[in-house]
Protein backbone atom coordinates (compact mmCIF):
# COMPACT_ATOMS: atom_id res chain seq x y z
CA UNK A 1 0.00 0.00 0.00
CA UNK A 2 2.72 2.67 0.77
CA UNK A 3 4.36 1.49 -2.39
CA UNK A 4 1.42 2.01 -4.20
CA UNK A 5 0.75 5.79 -2.72
CA UNK A 6 4.49 6.26 -3.65
CA UNK A 7 4.35 5.51 -7.20
CA UNK A 8 0.94 7.59 -7.48
CA UNK A 9 2.44 10.57 -5.63
CA UNK A 10 5.46 10.54 -8.18
CA UNK A 11 3.35 10.44 -11.29
CA UNK A 12 3.15 13.98 -11.68
CA UNK A 13 7.46 14.54 -11.66
CA UNK A 14 7.20 12.22 -15.08
CA UNK A 15 4.25 13.60 -16.85
CA UNK A 16 4.81 14.57 -20.47
CA UNK A 17 6.28 17.52 -21.59
CA UNK A 18 4.45 20.57 -23.00
CA UNK A 19 3.02 20.97 -26.33
CA UNK A 20 5.40 22.60 -28.77
CA UNK A 21 3.91 26.31 -29.54
CA UNK A 22 1.78 26.14 -33.02
CA UNK A 23 3.74 28.45 -35.32
CA UNK A 24 6.91 29.79 -35.01
CA UNK A 25 7.29 33.46 -33.30
CA UNK A 26 7.09 36.05 -35.59
CA UNK A 27 9.10 39.46 -35.07
CA UNK A 28 8.28 42.76 -37.11
CA UNK A 29 10.83 44.70 -38.10
CA UNK A 30 9.84 48.08 -39.43
CA UNK A 31 11.21 50.91 -41.13
CA UNK A 32 13.17 53.79 -41.57
CA UNK A 33 11.25 56.91 -39.22
CA UNK A 34 8.40 53.86 -38.50
CA UNK A 35 7.47 52.51 -35.31
CA UNK A 36 5.97 49.07 -33.88
CA UNK A 37 2.90 50.72 -34.32
CA UNK A 38 3.27 50.68 -38.15
CA UNK A 39 2.20 46.41 -37.65
CA UNK A 40 -1.19 46.78 -36.19
CA UNK A 41 -3.38 45.54 -38.89
CA UNK A 42 -1.15 42.70 -39.92
CA UNK A 43 -0.57 41.37 -36.38
CA UNK A 44 -4.26 41.78 -36.21
CA UNK A 45 -4.90 39.03 -39.12
CA UNK A 46 -2.16 37.02 -37.45
CA UNK A 47 -4.15 37.11 -34.01
CA UNK A 48 -7.14 36.44 -36.57
CA UNK A 49 -5.06 33.27 -38.19
CA UNK A 50 -4.61 31.69 -34.33
CA UNK A 51 -1.84 33.68 -33.04
CA UNK A 52 -1.37 34.46 -29.91
CA UNK A 53 0.53 37.64 -28.07
CA UNK A 54 2.74 36.16 -26.99
CA UNK A 55 4.07 34.66 -30.50
CA UNK A 56 4.34 37.76 -32.16
CA UNK A 57 6.75 40.93 -31.38
CA UNK A 58 6.67 44.22 -33.01
CA UNK A 59 10.13 45.33 -32.51
CA UNK A 60 10.96 49.39 -32.13
CA UNK A 61 14.54 50.43 -32.74
CA UNK A 62 16.92 53.88 -33.39
CA UNK A 63 16.03 54.05 -37.33
CA UNK A 64 19.03 57.17 -37.79
CA UNK A 65 22.03 54.61 -36.37
CA UNK A 66 23.77 52.58 -38.76
CA UNK A 67 21.90 48.83 -39.60
CA UNK A 68 24.69 47.23 -38.63
CA UNK A 69 24.10 48.54 -34.67
CA UNK A 70 20.43 47.71 -35.36
CA UNK A 71 21.28 44.13 -36.61
CA UNK A 72 23.50 43.42 -33.48
CA UNK A 73 20.11 44.79 -31.15
CA UNK A 74 18.04 42.21 -33.71
CA UNK A 75 19.46 39.42 -32.55
CA UNK A 76 19.41 39.99 -28.87
CA UNK A 77 15.84 40.54 -29.62
CA UNK A 78 15.73 36.82 -31.16
CA UNK A 79 17.75 35.44 -28.70
CA UNK A 80 15.15 36.64 -26.20
CA UNK A 81 11.88 35.42 -27.76
CA UNK A 82 13.47 32.12 -28.63
CA UNK A 83 14.29 32.13 -24.52
CA UNK A 84 10.86 33.47 -23.20
CA UNK A 85 8.72 30.96 -25.76
CA UNK A 86 10.89 27.72 -26.08
CA UNK A 87 10.88 27.94 -29.68
CA UNK A 88 13.70 26.59 -32.29
CA UNK A 89 13.45 29.09 -34.39
CA UNK A 90 11.45 32.71 -35.34
CA UNK A 91 10.60 34.15 -38.36
CA UNK A 92 11.04 37.73 -39.21
CA UNK A 93 8.50 40.03 -41.03
CA UNK A 94 10.25 43.18 -42.10
CA UNK A 95 8.90 46.43 -43.78
CA UNK A 96 11.34 48.79 -45.84
CA UNK A 97 14.73 49.65 -44.07
CA UNK A 98 13.77 46.66 -41.77
CA UNK A 99 14.96 44.35 -44.72
CA UNK A 100 18.43 45.31 -44.57
CA UNK A 101 19.02 45.33 -40.78
CA UNK A 102 17.71 41.99 -40.29
CA UNK A 103 19.34 40.25 -43.57
CA UNK A 104 22.90 41.87 -42.12
CA UNK A 105 22.00 39.62 -39.11
CA UNK A 106 20.96 36.38 -41.10
CA UNK A 107 24.10 36.89 -42.65
CA UNK A 108 26.98 37.82 -40.60
CA UNK A 109 25.79 37.27 -36.96
CA UNK A 110 24.17 34.06 -37.15
CA UNK A 111 20.99 34.94 -37.95
CA UNK A 112 20.14 32.11 -40.78
CA UNK A 113 20.41 29.24 -38.00
CA UNK A 114 17.66 31.33 -35.66
CA UNK A 115 15.02 31.88 -38.31
CA UNK A 116 13.05 29.59 -40.36
CA UNK A 117 11.01 32.37 -42.93
CA UNK A 118 12.51 36.24 -44.27
CA UNK A 119 9.72 38.47 -45.67
CA UNK A 120 10.73 41.78 -46.91
CA UNK A 121 8.13 44.19 -47.66
CA UNK A 122 9.38 47.17 -50.04
CA UNK A 123 12.50 46.43 -49.14
CA UNK A 124 15.76 48.65 -50.41
CA UNK A 125 17.81 45.64 -50.63
CA UNK A 126 20.08 47.13 -53.74
CA UNK A 127 19.19 50.42 -52.89
CA UNK A 128 17.10 53.66 -53.33
CA UNK A 129 17.75 57.01 -54.73
CA UNK A 130 15.14 58.22 -51.69
CA UNK A 131 18.40 58.01 -49.53
CA UNK A 132 20.02 60.54 -51.16
CA UNK A 133 17.81 62.85 -49.41
CA UNK A 134 18.50 62.12 -45.80
CA UNK A 135 21.57 61.85 -43.97
CA UNK A 136 21.23 59.78 -41.23
CA UNK A 137 23.64 56.75 -41.06
CA UNK A 138 21.16 54.30 -41.74
CA UNK A 139 20.39 56.48 -45.03
CA UNK A 140 23.86 56.13 -46.52
CA UNK A 141 23.28 52.27 -45.74
CA UNK A 142 20.51 52.40 -48.34
CA UNK A 143 22.17 54.16 -51.06
CA UNK A 144 23.09 52.59 -53.87
CA UNK A 145 26.55 51.10 -54.62
CA UNK A 146 26.77 52.16 -50.09
CA UNK A 147 30.00 50.17 -48.53
CA UNK A 148 27.09 48.04 -46.00
CA UNK A 149 24.92 47.20 -49.20
CA UNK A 150 28.23 45.94 -51.44
CA UNK A 151 29.09 43.34 -48.28
CA UNK A 152 25.69 42.48 -47.61
CA UNK A 153 25.32 41.97 -51.47
CA UNK A 154 28.26 40.29 -52.15
CA UNK A 155 28.51 36.82 -52.84
CA UNK A 156 25.06 34.54 -51.39
CA UNK A 157 22.49 37.00 -50.83
CA UNK A 158 20.22 34.39 -49.60
CA UNK A 159 22.40 32.38 -47.32
CA UNK A 160 21.38 29.41 -44.78
CA UNK A 161 18.47 26.92 -44.97
CA UNK A 162 16.03 30.06 -43.70
CA UNK A 163 13.34 30.58 -46.70
CA UNK A 164 13.11 34.03 -48.12
CA UNK A 165 10.19 36.03 -49.79
CA UNK A 166 10.19 39.57 -50.74
CA UNK A 167 7.34 41.52 -52.07
CA UNK A 168 7.37 44.69 -54.28
CA UNK A 169 5.25 46.97 -56.61
CA UNK A 170 5.81 49.25 -59.40
CA UNK A 171 3.71 52.14 -57.39
CA UNK A 172 5.75 52.10 -54.60
CA UNK A 173 7.00 55.88 -55.18
CA UNK A 174 10.17 55.17 -52.24
CA UNK A 175 11.94 51.95 -53.38
CA UNK A 176 13.78 53.83 -56.54
CA UNK A 177 14.40 51.52 -58.51
CA UNK A 178 11.31 49.48 -57.64
CA UNK A 179 12.47 45.90 -58.48
CA UNK A 180 15.50 47.14 -55.78
CA UNK A 181 13.84 44.44 -53.05
CA UNK A 182 14.70 41.58 -55.07
CA UNK A 183 16.59 38.79 -53.16
CA UNK A 184 18.42 36.61 -55.42
CA UNK A 185 17.27 33.25 -54.30
CA UNK A 186 14.47 34.39 -52.41
CA UNK A 187 10.65 33.78 -53.26
CA UNK A 188 10.26 37.20 -55.33
CA UNK A 189 6.60 38.41 -55.91
CA UNK A 190 5.70 42.01 -57.81
CA UNK A 191 2.27 42.84 -56.00
CA UNK A 192 -0.51 44.79 -58.42
CA UNK A 193 -0.31 49.10 -57.44
CA UNK A 194 0.58 49.68 -53.64
CA UNK A 195 2.56 52.12 -52.15
CA UNK A 196 5.22 52.27 -49.85
CA UNK A 197 3.04 52.42 -46.90
CA UNK A 198 0.40 50.75 -48.67
CA UNK A 199 2.58 47.16 -47.75
CA UNK A 200 1.87 47.33 -44.33
CA UNK A 201 -2.43 47.36 -44.75
CA UNK A 202 -2.90 45.62 -47.72
CA UNK A 203 -5.30 42.70 -47.06
CA UNK A 204 -3.79 40.36 -49.98
CA UNK A 205 -0.15 41.30 -48.78
CA UNK A 206 -1.23 39.96 -45.26
CA UNK A 207 -2.71 36.86 -46.30
CA UNK A 208 0.36 35.76 -48.67
CA UNK A 209 3.23 36.64 -46.01
CA UNK A 210 1.00 34.73 -43.57
CA UNK A 211 1.15 31.97 -45.99
CA UNK A 212 4.61 32.40 -46.65
CA UNK A 213 5.35 31.64 -43.08
CA UNK A 214 3.00 28.96 -41.96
Amino acid sequence: MTAALTAATALPLTAAPATAAAHDPVIFVHGWNGSASNWNDMIGDFKADGYTDDELTAWNYNTAQSNKTTAEELSAVVDDVLAKTGAAKVDIVTHSMGGLNSRWYLKFLGGADKVDDWVSLAGPNHGTTSADACFDASCTDMRAGSEFLTTLNDGDESPGATNYGTWWSTCDGTINPADSTIVSGARNTQTGCISHLGFLTDDGVSQDVRTFVS
